[in-house]
């Protein structure tokens, strides 16, 4: 049997997980030409005579190996997630994680221009929080964007409509870095900015990742608008710090 190709395109890797996951049709292109011949799928009749294809167990191999390697680049984002998460939740606030909300865009244009249709942006913030309050204009909404990649940050940044879209949701958005993956001068000024190492120093009595603020936020006054209550209404937001798995840390 082959030896299993561990340095696949993700265009290949992609391709396996379909094969997996579907009936095993063939595409018959050349991406399956490829696959089949390193051994990583193998072609089948059945009673009736058509072909299907099969992922072999040097594709299982490489498919175990591309989850762990998802895992492994998952892992300390989630950490952050949930230490962000979880210093909301101290400081009294209602929690959400991957919560996506529409955001109204501000017009681009004046005069004759302003008339044209708001435009809309979906926004998936890490973590989206809210003051725990029976006073509307008290909520104060907050935005914590995690990045611990440098060519994450930089995708984001390049995409003005989603810091747009940030903005538009809260009255306040922060920018949590991995310690060493930017500069806070690369953050725009709007934009607060916060360190994290995701490592506390030796002795610590702090578990997990620590946040260290490098520039405050600008706060603004903003008024939740009601597709987002809406929106709040219909997802659970995160347990109370001693209830789930935030309490590990």
């Amino acid at each position: 049997m082959p030896s299993p190709v561990f340095n696949l395109p993700a265009t290949h890797r992609r391709r396996l997980r379909e094969v997996w996951r579907s009936a095993g049709w063939p595409y018959q292109d050349l991406i399956e030409v490829e696959l089949l011949a390193a051994g990583l799928l193998e072609r089948r009749q059945d009673v009736a005579g058509r072909e299907t294809l099969r992922v072999t167990d040097a594709g299982l191999q490489v498919l175990a190996q591309t989850l762990q390697r998802h895992r492994a680049a998952r892992d300390p984002h989630e950490d952050l997630v949930a230490r962000v998460a979880l210093e909301m939740q101290r400081a009294g606030r209602v929690v959400w994680r991957g919560l996506a909300l529409r955001a109204a865009l501000s017009s681009p244009g004046s005069g004759e221009d302003a008339a044209e249709p708001t435009r809309w942006a979906m926004a998936v913030p890490d973590v989206f929080s809210i003051r725990h309050t029976t006073q509307e204009d008290l909520v104060e909404p907050i935005v914590h964007e995690i990045k611990v990649r440098r060519a994450d940050l930089l995708s984001d940044l390049r995409s003005a409509d989603k810091r747009a879209a940030y903005l538009a949701l809260s009255s306040q958005c922060w920018y949590v870095l991995k310690a060493g993956i930017a500069e806070p001068e690369e953050v725009p000024p709007e934009c607060g900015v916060m360190l994290a190492h995701l490592s506390a120093p030796q002795g610590s009595a702090v578990r997990g990742p620590v946040l260290e603020v490098l520039r405050p936020a600008p706060r603004r006054r903003h008024r939740i608008a009601f597709a987002t209550w809406v929106a709040l209404a219909r997802a659970s937001p995160e347990p109370a710090a001693d209830e789930g798995p935030q309490a590990l840390f």
